[in-house]
Parts: C-alpha cells; structure tokens; sequence
C-alpha cells in the first residue's frame, strides 16, 4: 500500500517566448494571407477564372484560421486561475481542431462552385493568371515553411495546422495552375480543365484536415505524450540523488508545455523532510531540462512498501 505523503509543487510560469514568436508567426501569415485573397480573387474576376476566385475565398479562410491560432495563443499563454486551475493552455488545441474543420469547409465550398462551373459552360481563364499564381504558390510554399518550423520549435498543434492550411492553399494553386495550363493549350473543350483540378485539389484538403485533426483531439482529451517523452522525464528523475526508482508517469500536453504527474520511490527509513527535499530535486532537474514544462505534481512512495521499478 503506497503512502499518503505528496509533494506538490505550483505551476512555473510558462516561457513567454515560444508563445511571441507563434503570435509573430500568425501575425505574419495573416498579412500575407490578406494580400494573396485580394491579388487572387480579382485576377480570377478579370482573367475569367472561377477556380482562381475560388482559390482567392479558399484564403479568407487561411486569414481565419491564422487570426484564431493568434488568439488561442494569447489565451493559453494566461496564468493559472481560481476557474482555470491547470492554465488555459487547452484553447491552443481547440484552435488546432477548427482550423482542421476550416479546411473542411474550405473544400466543400470549393468543391461545390468547381462542380457548379463545370456544368455551367464558361470561357478559358487569360494567361496572366498563371504568372498570379506562381507567385501564391511560392509564396504559400514559403508560408508554410515559415509557420511549420515555428510550429515544431514551440510544440504548437495549432501552428502546425495553420502551415498545413497554408500548404493545402499552394497545393489548390497548382492543381489550378495545371488545369488552366491545360485549358489554354487544350483550346476549346478544354475551358473547364481549371475547375476540374480545383474539384481535385479539394480531395486533397480533406486529407490534410483528417490528418491534422487527430493530434489536435487527442490533446484535448489528454491521450499520452510520446514515448521518447516520458523515457526523458524518467530518466531526469532516476538520476535525482536519493530517487530510488519511478513508478508511474502520468504526462499530458497542454497549449505549449507539458503538465506532468510522477511517483517517485525513495528509501522508507528517511525522515519526511529529506524526501520532501529529494522530491523538490526532482522538480528542479526537471525543469532545468529542455522540455518545457509548466506544473509538476511529485507522489513520493517508500520502496518498503512498493519495490523499485
């Protein structure tokens, strides 16, 4: 039967860093994102191109979903309070979740005016709009590059799927590229080439969005962290001086950081004092290692009653 005694330690405040530089990254992707819907819808207006209009609306979407990253990060960055006593950092996730359901948006949308134009006889886009879109393409490229290394630096769901919105608006652009391409050189027959690559590309939006709404669920229903994760944590506290062995190891993400939640093993014979100190080494080691934590709860167990592990 284990002990009774718990160490618990309060909340450290979370790194103010990581969360400025993901609110810079959003910041920058909406800018980007507003000039690119406005160039692309009126390109498609006068270069008769609805996939390319279509493409610009598919943007308004990117300015959304990158305003709500931004603001999910401003809130899960806020401290610990009497209603919130674990942080706000689930807000990141949530906002990972609905920029995956934007993209569903997204392509239904396009899918449905793509099939509307299809069956609606039209003429060929102009040439210009092709110069247009190599430049969102590239951009977009360059867009998602930027947010996704961001994302991956300061572990944000939400940013990772913000990038992979903005990669899905290069890959829409290329399909469209592709399909006026081919109804330029096709001539007549060909006008609706453009619609059917856009109507393509939505398949591909719908991918995305499964693929990046899954780790955003998991998050907000605490599933567990990786494994190379929790085999760090367990290490740092076995090699805390009087730390016999770790028994469970309970670790769960939330917005940028970690909450975590270890029993530790120590000697039965110490005084409680010493194992509170060893308990409070163990806090220590673990937030001077490079894994960013927020809150670590510390179980002390005696290996008389429970045996190392």
């Amino acid at each position: 039967m284990s002990s009774n005694l718990t160490t618990k330690f309060a909340p450290s405040q979370q790194t103010s860093a990581p969360v400025a530089r993901g609110i810079h990254a959003s910041g920058v992707a909406i800018a980007v994102n507003t000039v690119l819907a406005i160039s692309k819808i009126i390109t498609g207006i006068v270069g008769n191109s609805y996939a390319l209009i279509a493409d610009g609306i598919e943007s308004t979407t990117d300015i959304l979903s990158s305003f709500l990253v931004l603001t999910s990060l401003r809130i899960s960055a806020k401290p610990p309070d009497s209603n919130h006593p674990f942080g706000h950092g689930k807000a990141e996730s949530l906002a990972g979740m609905f920029v995956s359901l934007f993209l569903f948006g997204a392509a239904l949308l396009i899918s449905v005016q793509s099939i509307r134009e299809i069956l609606t006889p039209h003429q060929a886009p102009a040439w210009y709009t092709l110069v247009i879109l190599s430049v969102v393409i590239i951009t977009k490229e360059t867009l998602y590059r930027f947010v996704f290394r961001v994302g991956r630096t300061v572990n944000s769901t939400s940013l990772r799927s913000d990038a992979w919105h903005h990669r899905s608006d290069a890959i829409t652009s290329l399909a469209v590229f592709i399909g006026i391409t081919i109804a330029l050189i096709g001539g007549k027959g060909y006008e609706s080439a453009d619609d059917w690559a856009a109507l393509i590309a939505c398949g591909i939006i719908v991918y995305n969005g499964i693929r990046l709404l899954r780790p955003a669920v998991d998050e907000v229903m605490d599933a567990a962290v990786p494994e190379e994760i929790e085999r760090t944590v367990r290490r740092i506290a076995r090699d805390v001086s009087g730390v016999v062995g770790v028994e469970k190891c309970r670790i769960r993400k939330s917005g940028l950081s970690l909450l975590l939640d270890i029993h530790i093993i120590v000697d039965g014979n110490i005084p409680v004092r010493e194992g509170h100190e060893i308990g409070h080494h163990v806090k220590d080691h673990l937030f001077n290692s490079k894994l960013q934590i927020e809150d670590v709860v510390v179980h002390i167990e005696p290996d008389d009653l429970q045996g190392s592990s």
